[in-house]
């Protein structure tokens, strides 16, 4: 979500009556009027998938046909949100996030490195300060904002807690495609007028290093390091439209470059001979790898009805070039991603829920809900420049149904069955998933 604690409360308080029917797309409206704020949500899930999990399961799809299943357990997200109102319009927000129950560094088989073990490099394990930040709150249309904050580029980043979207895990699409969530240090100048809220940002840059054949530039916002580079700068936008009652449509966008913004930044700039004398510029000072990003989001929640899309695609500029350079870096312990990334990658996805206990009298008036719902997302973590190689399992396609029980509002049981389609060399790949997540503030 792309704001919390008090400053979502400050938002939506003065928000017109229509528009806070909206906060279903924001469920951090704070209640208890105290100056400090504690909450947090968190999900469980379990998951059955009905393919192999073998390294080349795409590479040597024949192979792996008729590979046994494989469950697993996991809490995806464990979070606490801390806030406080200094008061004069100054506040401070939060959010600390635990992933997967651990912390430290993770073991993964790696797939385009012929299935060799790694010890991943990650900022702080798998416990992220996925916000910290202080604002200073001037009026309803102006509120600037300085730390560590969410980018709220896509559906998924701008409302990520677990109750803003019916599967058990996030959305198949954008969780591929873009950073989730999405969040980095920089400035933020957002409002409201009318029916809008809109919102600009400056962040340090993304890290072209880091982007992937699997992932596009998932990972690029992660930094290894105990500080996060920003030799280059990123610039992130959203506009959200109330429209009426129930109805909120939302453009966002991306724009920045990610190469020259790693560790060591020793491939710009003029090149100098052992005397000191300059004889020209480096190989690859002119190239920028520009990242580029738009995006269209929407929820619709009237009628007993929710429904809730998005389409994001994305260009980066030098894909080859870029390409080139990371996987021909010299050290092989370097934290670099040294697969393929490709100039264009596209996440579409939209879905539907109906809540049947609207219909039975005594369930609908002790406000429990029952979510029928059916999602499809089609999306493609690399699609080539010239002169790069293919890789067609990355175009999927996946039909989604399932339910989302809701005893309480603050609190969802979840289970889906997911069919995750490929193109016909590949495997297609069924998975079951049951779940439970909560959303709340505590004080």
């Amino acid at each position: 979500m792309s704001t919390s604690l008090f400053s979502l409360a400050l938002a939506f308080a003065a928000m017109p009556v229509q528009a806070q029917i909206n906060a279903a797309d924001s469920v951090m409206s704070h209640a208890g009027g105290h100056r400090l704020s504690i909450g947090g949500y968190g999900e469980a899930a379990y998951s059955r998938n009905f393919y192999s999990d073998n390294v080349y399961r795409y590479s040597r799809a024949s192979q792996y046909k008729k590979d046994p299943s494989h469950g697993r357990f996991d809490i995806p997200h464990a979070v606490i949100y801390l806030g406080y109102d200094f008061g004069k319009g100054w506040t401070m927000g939060s959010e600390i996030e635990f992933e997967h129950t651990g912390t430290g560094s993770s073991v993964e088989q790696e797939y385009e490195e012929s299935g060799e073990w790694e010890t991943e490099t990650e900022k702080g394990g798998e416990v992220e300060l996925e916000q910290f930040w202080l604002q200073k709150s001037f009026a309803r249309w102006a509120n600037i904002r300085a730390g560590h904050i969410v980018v709220p580029v896509g559906l998924l980043n701008a409302h990520h807690e677990p109750l803003n979207f019916f599967t058990v895990y996030r959305p198949q699409g954008e969780y591929t495609i873009l950073p989730s969530t999405w969040h980095d240090t920089g400035i933020s100048f957002w409002g409201h007028s009318g029916k809008f809220r809109y919102e600009l940002q400056m962040l340090a840059g993304l890290d072209g290093f880091k982007f992937s054949r699997d992932g596009w530039i998932n990972a690029g916002a992660g930094s290894p390091f105990e500080y996060k580079v920003a030799n280059k700068y990123g610039f992130a936008t959203r506009l959200d439209y109330y429209v009426t009652d129930g109805l909120r449509l939302g453009l966002s966008g991306y724009y920045g470059r990610s190469m020259h913004n790693t560790f060591p930044h020793d491939m710009e700039g003029d090149n100098y001979n052992t005397q000191g004398e300059k004889i020209g510029t480096k190989t690859y000072d002119n190239i920028k790898g520009s990242v580029y990003i738009g995006s269209f989001d929407f929820t619709f929640n009237k009628y007993n009805w929710i429904v809730r899309g998005q389409a994001d695609y994305g260009y980066l500029s030098d894909a080859r070039t870029l390409s080139t350079v990371k996987i021909n870096r010299t050290s092989n312990n370097a934290p670099y991603d040294k697969s393929y990334v490709g100039k264009n990658a596209v996440a579409i996805g939209v879905e539907v829920g109906y809540d049947i206990f609207s219909q039975i009298q005594k369930l609908h008036a002790d406000q429990q809900k029952f979510y029928l719902f059916g999602r499809y997302d089609y999306y493609n973590s690399y699609i080539p420049a010239k002169g790069e190689p293919t890789y067609d399992y990355t175009k999927k396609q996946a039909v989604t149904f399932g339910f989302n029980y809701y005893p309480i509002k603050q609190i969802a049981v979840k289970a889906d069955y997911s069919y995750r389609f490929l193109k016909s060399q590949y495997n297609n790949e069924p998975s079951l998933n049951i779940g439970i997540a909560y959303e709340a503030f505590f004080l």
